[in-house]
């Protein structure tokens, strides 16, 4: 049957920013599919922690820094230690930082840089080689963004960050489809979380953004859940290097 396909019962997947947003979403949406999580956080301990277990799934919650390259392999170990093996990573975690171009401090380009892509690329090389070392494939899916596509403003870092991800995701694919490892990508559209809260706030850019949005709404992090599901499981073997839009129409107008 093909609901079977989407079936994650007896996977472990690691999760980042699963504190909040976009990060608790997926990981909710993984766990009622099955899936148990290791839940990768920065600040305060996943809420969803009570959410996943309630289900009978098992929460590992990890602190990490990602920008700290040393932090990377330590939550693979952690995955492993407490579940024996990993099987999808989603990488999530991503900080937004906003300043004119002419204006913009090298500072606010290496925090986003650092954490959006390169930390990414590095946890996602941590995860692979485990796969190849449990000669069990696996899934990755890299969070990437409506600015993937587009230039946007006030945000250059994020948006080079955004693109290298959707470009790096068909990168990997290529490299890594012969081991069995699908990587593929979710563009999310305008969410409503606390990234976009300034945009959200601002009565002329929150009116223009929804004129665009053929859905009429911001979406909901719990609006990616079906995404991540479908990517995460044996449904998208077939899927290598592609970016999904989760955008509620945006891009097709």
């Amino acid at each position: 049957m093909i609901l079977d396909a989407f079936n994650l019962q007896g996977k472990v997947a690691i999760v980042t920013g699963s504190g909040t947003g976009l990060g608790r979403g997926m990981a909710v949406g993984l766990a009622e599919a099955g899936a148990d999580i290791a839940g990768v956080y920065n600040s305060s301990e996943p809420d969803c922690a009570g959410v996943i277990t309630g289900m009978g799934r098992k929460f590992l919650g990890i602190k990490a820094d990602l920008a700290d390259l040393d932090q990377i392999e330590p939550i693979v170990d952690k995955t492993i230690e407490n579940f024996g093996r990993v099987d999808i990573l989603v990488n999530n975690a991503g900080i937004i930082r906003r300043q004119p171009a002419l204006e913009f401090s090298r500072e606010n380009w290496d925090e986003v840089l650092n954490l959006n892509l390169r930390s990414l690329f590095f946890l996602a090389q941590a995860v692979a080689r485990r796969f190849v070392a449990q000669k069990s494939g696996g899934k990755i899916i890299n969070i990437a963004s409506m600015l993937s596509f587009q230039g946007g403003i006030l945000v250059p870092s994020y948006t080079a960050s955004k693109s290298g991800v959707m470009g790096l995701t068909r990168e990997l694919a290529c490299e890594w489809a012969a081991h069995n490892i699908n990587v593929n990508a979710i563009a999310p559209g305008y969410m409503a979380t606390e990234n976009t809260r300034a945009l959200q706030q601002d009565p002329v850019r929150n009116a223009d953004i929804l004129k665009r949005i053929p859905a009429g709404h911001w979406g909901r992090p719990e609006d990616l859940a079906g995404a991540a599901v479908f990517l995460a499981s044996e449904a998208a073997s077939y899927i290598h290097g592609y970016t999904l839009a989760v955008d509620g129409g945006w891009l097709a107008r």
